[in-house]
């Protein structure tokens, strides 16, 4: 489920921003943007994050900067180096083919990986990542919050397209009344052409076809799992919690029991509910990609 939280902080000479995003995916993908030269970051953010998170694709960023202090970062002269020729061989390959490229800014260049680097003298650093690990609960706090808003709308959205099912399914109960009497109607128009054409017919025999082809098209089956389906993913929203991946599934067997309603009805109006229920489960399989 999509979401996105902000935290900035302050510990003395020391001020941070941590960010964090997500988008839908069918599994769980955490990419953690964090400054190489602080420690005991890292293990924190991805346990407390895991607890929180099950699906989707989630980024956690984390900038921090410091008010001018003799030692406290220094840059390393070889990184930059190799950050700068890239910069500028990458602008060159641009500008050769007619693209333009924004210039990275001072801070996006000290930020890019192994430029700064804390000095072999600096204070220690263990009260600034106290305080980092410390904030990540208030962050995923507002970042949970705005993902409850979508998914209380998303639930909505669900729950409608839940109705629109349930209420073809009551439709296609009552066609199956209808298609009763015109399936029965064919059948005995056949079989009297087929007496009026033959020395006659066993009893027995036409009574096992018959048998046969009540038993190939009856979708009374197919239209009790549907219903049954309603109320599992009915349950599965009013729990709460992760339920993604089982409403995902739920998904396929709303597809299938639709597909073999429509291969079993024989009777237009039947045919046509069934299409109708297969569009509505493709409307809600999108909307079920975004739960987590």
């Amino acid at each position: 489920m999509t979401g996105f939280a902000t935290l900035k902080g302050q510990e003395g000479p020391w001020s941070w921003t941590w960010d964090i995003r997500a988008v839908n995916g069918r599994g769980f993908d955490l990419r953690l943007k964090l400054p190489d030269w602080i420690e005991g970051v890292e293990i924190e953010a991805r346990k407390l994050i895991a607890a929180r998170i099950s699906r989707g694709n989630v980024t956690l960023g984390l900038k921090i900067g410091r008010e001018a202090a003799e030692g406290a970062v220094q840059i390393n002269a070889v990184a930059l180096d190799s950050v700068l020729a890239v910069l500028a061989e990458i602008d060159h390959a641009a500008q050769a083919r007619g693209v333009a490229l924004s210039r990275p800014s001072t801070v996006d260049v000290a930020a890019m990986r192994g430029v700064l680097e804390a000095s072999a003298h600096d204070e220690n650093l263990a009260p600034l990542v106290a305080r980092l690990v410390a904030g990540l609960p208030e962050l995923l706090a507002g970042f949970d919050a705005m993902r409850a808003h979508e998914g209380a709308a998303l639930a909505g959205v669900l729950a409608d397209q839940l109705a629109a099912v349930e209420a073809l399914v009551a439709e296609a109960g009552t066609a199956i009344e209808a298609r009763r009497e015109a399936q029965g109607e064919a059948l005995r128009t056949a079989l009297a052409r087929v007496l009026d054409n033959s020395d006659g017919a066993e009893p027995d025999r036409v009574a096992q076809e018959l048998a046969m082809i009540a038993v190939k098209t009856d979708v009374r089956e197919e239209i009790d799992r549907l219903g049954a389906h309603v109320a599992q993913a009915r349950n599965l929203i009013a729990e709460g919690g992760p339920c993604g991946r089982k409403l995902d599934f739920l998904m396929q067997e709303f597809n299938r029991e639709a597909n073999t309603l429509c291969a079993k009805s024989q009777f237009q109006e039947l045919t046509r509910i069934g299409l109708d229920i297969k569009a509505v489960v493709d409307q809600m399989r999108e909307q079920v990609q975004n739960v987590e």
